[in-house]
């Protein structure tokens, strides 16, 4: 007897999935040397504000708010991507499909990532709780408070869904995407050879910066591209200086001017 899997089922979990392996992955193989780091694993230990174990448990909660989401958007759209799903679409619509998705994903995180950074009882109620990780770690990216990550991460996804058009079995393809490039740029580690830190700009160089104290107010963009920082003036040039010890140093190129 033959068991299928909905294409919406795999659009909830796949996502969750992913988020584990990818970042197991990173703890598995990196977790322990000095090589590729952005910083030491004694800063790690020592700079963190927040257990491993808490941050397992925040990520878990606000992976079971998302799965709820994820299943009330796929049954009230039900209907109509049902129908989609039989369509063939040409590789420019899927083309089209995953750019607006990512332009509408990163403009929704841009702008409410910024906000929850200037309105302090926000900032000190919400988004302070993502920034007890001084130093990022892979299985740390979706720490955040289940609010601030109801708000602007799967808010935004179900708004990139909608606004694209795609289709459930897209969406597997497109959220798993979405969720490998959010562990990466929070994995703590500089890989020569990572494409993601190859052909995106806004990378774990760059959201490292957004983490440190002289960079909080700067760098807001993710997970893909860094084009509203550079238009709205938060956009914190840096460069890479390996460590003699091992590993990498990320520094501001130069002071950019609060706003």
């Amino acid at each position: 007897m033959e068991m299928s899997m909905s294409d919406e089922f795999l659009g909830t979990v796949a996502p969750l999935v992913v988020y584990w392996v990818y970042s197991g992955f990173y703890m598995l193989f990196f977790g322990s040397g000095e090589k590729y780091r952005l910083h030491t694993k004694k800063d790690e230990d020592e700079k963190n504000l927040v257990s491993k174990s808490t941050v397992v448990k925040g990520v878990l909660l606000q992976q079971a708010i998302q799965a709820v989401v994820a299943i009330i958007l796929f049954t009230v759209t039900g209907e109509d991507a049902n129908s989609a799903t039989g369509k063939q679409h040409s590789l420019f619509d899927l083309g089209r499909q995953l750019l607006t998705a990512m332009v509408v994903l990163d403009t929704w995180q841009y702008f409410m990532h910024r906000y929850m950074h200037q309105n302090k009882f926000l900032y000190r109620h919400l988004h302070s709780q993502h920034h007890r990780l001084v130093v990022p770690y892979a299985f740390g990216a979706l720490y955040n408070h289940p609010l601030e990550g109801l708000l602007m991460d799967t808010v935004g996804g179900a708004l990139a869904f909608l606004l694209s058009g795609m289709s459930p079995r897209f969406s597997i393809f497109f959220f798993s995407f979405a969720t490998i490039k959010t562990v990466d740029d929070h994995c703590g580690l500089w890989l020569p050879w990572n494409l993601f830190q190859i052909l995106f700009t806004n990378n774990s160089a760059y959201h490292d910066v957004h983490h440190q104290l002289y960079g909080t107010k700067f760098n807001y963009s993710q997970p893909f591209f860094a084009v509203w920082d550079k238009i709205l003036g938060t956009h914190m040039p840096f460069s890479l200086e390996k460590r003699e010890a091992g590993g990498f140093q990320v520094r501001p190129i130069k002071v950019v001017k609060d706003n």
